[in-house]
């Protein structure tokens, strides 16, 4: 079992070569841990001071570093913590390393330890170290919004709000069961259950928002769509920037999903070609269908993609495809005629964007319809889309949330405050289990604090 009074360390930045190399201990033996390997006093709190580091077997010299020393609780952990910032090269790094794992009291840490020990301490709570993690993880613009807004404390703030009330309505109602000669008002149950509905409206509004944090936080899914031969490969490979997927002028090439992760304009994109949609004898074709259909139905935006000699020929399954989640895409527009390339081309009111996947044309164009399109969906991403309300960016979240909103819906009706109590606990319970919030004491402080009962 991790003791996590311990002292740890860890190196604090990517392995290898690089100009600079940070590692990190944390716990009660840090200072002590400083200077043994500087042979010096500590430094001034959270001021970079140039230490020469030494193994104490031997008195060996391993670097020149500068060191800073944040004292608790002021740091990141809570703990004591020594910040090493050394030279980068692997043998700097090595020997550091080695040494601080000879020091009696000082052990490598777990993954995520450092961050664990924060919350442990108080410095953060789950959704501000979910936050950390994602900002970590960011690779696009939407990405680190999100995450940094997490990690400020945003979403932990709203949860931890509601949280309160739960706990403040289910103390009031509690007090009226368990102190009934107390001189309480009389329309503690009347306004219990008031301000649970509106409670309940406000969680069941924060969930109907089309899952954007998720979407966010693990890419948004854009699919390839159209009947074979109509060039979905190569402008899967013009729109990635390398060969993805394999052309060939045969039908039927395609016959798996091909996905491939991208940043466009700052939002994150899973990009999937699929097989050509038509009806075939084929087993594997088939197969091949069958998944281009299962894409269509889970995806978030639908490229449709057309063949420019045959238009303004649009068979039917292609057709079908076409809804309001659906760019439309005519491929190979160098093949149209001049009076069909002549003004803005449409479909049953949606307009068209003409590119060639042969000779790289128009493709401009379409990346500024996507980016368009995403924007409208998820350009507000930084807030929820009613209310200014941070988004949900996790499953975790939304299952806690969907429990608690259930628990909620209950408390109406309940035929005895018991009842309406026991689901109060249990929506606390469940909004508490986001943040990592979770006491008993509370109640009793307030019932104590707002009603001075036994006065």
């Amino acid at each position: 079992m991790v003791d996590f009074h311990d002292t740890i360390f860890a190196l604090a930045t990517p392995p290898g070569v690089g100009s600079i190399a940070i590692i990190r201990i944390s716990g009660p033996a840090a200072g002590d841990a400083l200077g043994t390997v500087s042979n010096a006093v500590l430094p001034v709190p959270r001021r970079a001071s140039l230490r020469t580091l030494q193994d104490p077997q031997n008195g060996e010299v391993i670097d020149h570093a500068l060191v800073l020393w944040f004292p608790a609780p002021a740091s990141f952990s809570g703990e004591d913590i020594v910040e090493l910032h050394m030279h980068g090269g692997r043998a700097v790094v090595s020997a550091m390393l080695s040494v601080l794992a000879g020091i009696s009291g000082l052990r490598p840490a777990e993954p995520g330890e450092f961050s664990r020990r924060a919350f442990l301490n108080g410095r953060l709570d789950l959704t501000a170290a979910e936050g950390l993690a994602d900002l970590v993880a960011a690779d696009t613009t939407a990405q680190r919004r999100q995450a940094l807004q997490q990690m400020d404390g945003a979403l932990g703030k709203l949860y931890e709000s509601w949280r309160e009330r739960l706990v403040l309505l289910r103390a009031h109602l509690e007090a009226e069961i368990d102190f009934p000669d107390e001189d309480l008002p009389q329309d503690i149950e009347i306004r219990m259950r008031k301000a649970v509905l509106e409670l309940a409206a406000v969680i069941r509004a924060h969930l109907e928002d089309g899952h954007r944090g998720e979407r966010i936080r693990d890419g948004i899914h854009i699919v390839l769509l159209g009947p074979p031969n109509v060039g979905k490969s190569s402008l899967l490979n013009r729109l990635a920037g390398r060969d993805v997927a394999i052309v060939s002028a045969t039908a039927g090439t395609t016959r798996d999903v091909i996905e491939v992760c991208m940043d466009l304009g700052g939002y994150p994109i899973v990009l999937s070609d699929t097989a050509g949609i038509r009806t075939v004898a084929d087993s594997l074709e088939k197969e091949g269908v069958r998944r281009a259909l299962g894409e269509a139905a889970t995806a978030d935006l639908k490229l449709i993609v057309m063949d420019g000699r045959n238009w303004p020929t649009l068979d039917d399954k292609t057709k079908a495809l076409i809804d309001p989640d659906s760019v439309l895409v005519l491929n190979k527009a160098d093949l149209l005629t001049t009076e069909r390339a002549d003004g803005e081309m449409k479909f049953n009111d949606k307009k068209i964007v003409c590119v060639s996947a042969l000779h790289g044309t128009g493709l401009s164009e379409l990346e500024q319809r996507l980016k368009e399109e995403l924007h409208r969906r998820w350009g507000a991403l930084e807030t929820h889309h009613r209310g200014n309300l941070p988004i949900i960016t996790r499953v975790r979240h939304r299952t806690a949330l969907k429990n608690c909103l259930a628990a909620l819906e209950r408390i109406p009706k309940a035929p005895w405050p018991e009842l309406a109590a026991e689901d109060l606990r249990l929506a606390a319970r469940d909004i508490g289990q986001i943040s990592g919030h979770i006491t008993v004491d509370e109640v009793l402080d307030v019932v104590f604090r707002d009603f001075c009962l036994g006065k």
